[in-house]
């Protein structure tokens, strides 16, 4: 039986207010009006859409990047992504941002869908299996200057995603639907 969506929201919004803005994100507050009567807030951050990469050589390795997440205070594991600039489409992010923080350019790619890391943000991750790979010069950009790059088996990366070693959730979807779509789940 598929899971089918609602017809609409259970609740009528009364307002919407943005309590702060800086560079394409938005903190907001709404108010609404729940059936009965009953008045809840929301806090709501709108940030871009990403694009979320799983590079697959032919030998089934892959690539995961290590990067210091300020907001987090410690370092992370994840699959090569980033975010979509204004106007983008997903496949072309994608294909950029592959590029910039792994040197390879995929001649295959497969769309794994879309992801939500939080039912408080709007941000809505774009998951893609990329294969037919080749070597190109990696062109990172200022704030990825940290980053360590390291090829490991695919099995290997989504055995450190079920385990917890992989926190980023998009990197641990992208990994368990890329391993799905390649059949090893």
């Amino acid at each position: 039986m598929p899971l089918e969506p609602a017809d609409g929201p259970p609740h009528r919004l009364l307002g919407s207010s943005v309590l702060a803005e800086l560079g394409g994100w938005k903190f907001r507050h709404d108010r609404v009006e729940w059936r009965g009567g009953l008045i809840s807030d929301f806090r709501v951050l709108e940030g871009p859409e990403a694009a979320v990469m799983v590079p697959v050589f032919e030998d089934g390795g892959t690539v995961l990047v290590r990067q210091w997440r300020h907001s987090w205070g410690e370092s992370s594991w994840e699959v090569p992504a980033g975010t979509l600039d204004v106007g983008e489409a997903p496949a072309d992010c994608a294909t950029r941002e592959l590029v910039e923080e792994t040197g390879l350019r995929a001649g295959r790619w497969t769309s794994l869908g879309t992801a939500r890391g939080t039912a408080v943000a709007t941000i809505r991750f774009h998951l893609y299996l990329a294969q037919d790979l080749e070597r190109v010069e990696r062109r990172p950009e200022a704030a990825e200057a940290d980053m360590v790059i390291r090829e490991l088996p695919l099995r290997e990366a989504l055995e450190e995603a079920l385990g917890g070693g992989i926190q980023h959730a998009a990197s641990v979807t992208a990994l368990i639907r890329a391993a799905r779509a390649l059949s090893l789940l």
